[in-house]
């Protein structure tokens, strides 16, 4: 791919638009950043909040930890500890450097400062509003399809900001890179030719960052401790450490580890699939540093072409994604070719199609190594001769005919599933 083209410029602004830091899960963290976005524009510490979310927030809030909270849980917690001790020009790191002093009031300020949650009935399926109260003052702050895209910014009754909204537009922001011109062929060679100076500085903290969160999770308690279960069962096994390490930086990140996390399509549970395995196998198999780069940067364009077809927020587990991203990754780790690559794709999302989202927790960690299970599995059948074909299934004849299916029931057939799994979850 010529350097100087646009395919190639914008393959290298969605790696950087993508691959970004974040601490803790991102649904909480976009409400504490709303908040402290919506504090900041008030000027004072709010008396009272009204939160208003669509049901896909709602559900990835519910069962995970709010870092920097003492293990709270929820969307008062998330909203609180953001107008207390947030940084709005953090970002997806709002509440990475919460003080002693934020943390210590938190307790008594959710005691006394009502906190009201509506359901948002909304055609995005991401879509927050956060409007802090102080006397008769107010500020209100909207984010909609993205985690930190905020659409609308209102204090005492004047607009400092608005962007234009229509419901068939999947994102507001003007400058979004075209995502449409990923394909799996491309990617390939992009990621085999590309100038390795352009992507080295989000892939390197993507490896730091991803593998740090990982052995914290390996050697310290979270949640269910997937990985750690998982390492028990063959720590010798390159295949299940692959998965172990990959379900340990989910265990930490789900139960409020203060590390931060590389996502990847707006999640960290992706980032971590879709990056982590590939680490393990390089290692595995003495790969060079640059082998190494080029198979990220084939795990996470995969990813973020499977689940821009799908959505940023749905149904369909995200980790299926990244599961088929990581398995992409390793087959290039192999010497595999485009055709290995693309084979690999199939073969995952045709095994791991049914795993559906029912919100952010525990056993997100062992979602993820069941989607990098699938994503070896799928390489090793290519590897061995075998293959699913087109007409079975979902599968259609070519890659990208089959990735337009699946997103398709990610995105439309998976609808009523995503309501229903928010009404079940509400009504606990």
């Amino acid at each position: 791919m010529e350097k100087m083209s646009t395919q190639y410029s914008t393959y290298v602004r969605i790696l950087q638009r993508e691959l970004v830091c974040a601490m803790g899960c991102t649904e909480p963290i976009a409400i504490a950043y709303c908040a402290a976005v919506a504090r900041a524009e008030l000027g004072a510490l709010p008396d009272r909040l009204d939160i208003e979310a669509s049901g896909n927030i709602i559900k990835n809030v519910k069962s995970v930890i709010v870092p920097n909270t003492d293990g709270r849980r929820g969307i008062e917690v998330a909203a609180a500890i953001g107008v207390l001790g947030g940084d709005a020009s953090a970002r997806l790191e709002v509440i990475s450097h919460v003080d002693q002093a934020a943390k210590d009031m938190l307790p008594e300020y959710l005691k006394k400062t009502p906190v009201a949650i509506h359901m948002a009935q909304s055609p995005f399926l991401l879509d927050l509003t956060v409007t802090a109260f102080h006397g008769d003052s107010y500020a209100k702050v909207r984010i909609v399809n993205e985690h930190t895209n905020i659409v609308h910014v209102e204090h005492n009754g004047q607009v400092t900001l608005e962007k234009d909204l229509l419901p068939s537009v999947q994102d507001t922001q003007a400058d979004l890179p075209d995502y449409t011109l990923l394909t799996v062929q491309d990617i390939y060679e992009f990621a085999a030719t590309c100038d390795l100076a352009d992507v080295r500085e989000v892939i390197a903290s993507q490896i730091e960052k991803n593998t740090r969160i990982a052995e914290e999770g390996l050697h310290s308690t979270y949640g269910a401790n997937i990985g750690k279960v998982l390492l028990k069962s063959g720590a010798d096994s390159v295949r299940v450490r692959a998965k172990a390490y990959a379900a340990a930086g989910s265990d930490a990140r789900m139960n409020g580890c203060e590390l931060p996390v590389v996502i990847c399509a707006g999640s960290g549970n992706q980032g971590l699939t879709t990056s982590l395995p590939v680490i393990v196998y390089a290692e595995e198999l003495h790969a060079d540093e640059e082998t190494l780069y080029r198979a990220l940067v084939i795990s996470n364009l995969v990813t973020l072409h499977i689940k821009e077809n799908i959505g940023r927020l749905s149904a369909y587990c995200g980790a299926v994604c990244a599961g088929a991203g990581a398995g992409a990754g390793i087959s290039y780790l192999y010497g595999g070719d485009c055709d290995v690559i693309s084979h690999t794709i199939v073969n995952t999302l045709a095994v791991t199609s049914g795993i559906v989202c029912d919100g952010a927790k525990s056993s997100c960690a062992a979602k993820i190594a069941m989607a990098v299970e699938a994503g070896i599995l799928g390489f090793e059948m290519y590897r061995n001769g075998q293959q699913f074909y087109g007409g079975e299934g979902l599968v259609l004849t070519g890659v990208e005919n089959s990735i337009r299916n699946f997103g398709r029931l990610g995105r439309e057939g998976m609808r009523e599933t995503d309501c229903e799994i928010i009404r079940m979850m509400v009504e606990q």
